[in-house]
């Protein structure tokens, strides 16, 4: 496999894996695409939970280890859901590449600006 579509081949497994547990993204309603991205949303904020507890942040305890390894973890299960997020909306691997440079370029922009007043409209051409 060329590195190129290393991209669209988490997309690809992805999108088998969701078919496998009964997740069609390709043929859901508004209610479901509804339904499906705050089901993804909640699974996102649960794992950005796991990852914070694999670092550690109680700074009243101090049995907590950092734990790199499950870090990775939870950054690959992150993965796994913002790319079913992705597909609810009907992005491609390509669409996910082509907005992210876009977005890229614009906050780069906003960083040589100094960025002092936020303004969504320099997005709308994503």
């Amino acid at each position: 496999m060329e590195k190129n579509d290393q991209l669209r081949e988490l997309f690809r497994m992805q999108k088998a894996l969701n078919e496998r547990i009964g997740v069609h993204t390709e043929s859901m309603s508004e209610e479901e695409k509804t339904r499906w991205i705050l089901n993804y949303c909640r699974a996102v904020g649960q794992e950005i939970a796991e990852l914070t507890d694999s670092v550690p942040w109680k700074w009243w305890a101090k049995y907590q280890k950092f734990d790199e390894q499950n870090a990775r973890v939870e950054v690959v299960d992150l993965f796994h859901f913002l790319i079913s997020l992705a597909q609810v909306l009907g992005m491609s691997a390509d669409d996910v590449f082509n907005s992210y440079v876009k977005k890229n370029e614009v906050n780069f922009k906003r960083q040589e600006s100094g960025y002092q007043v936020k303004d969504e409209s320099d997005s709308k051409h994503i």
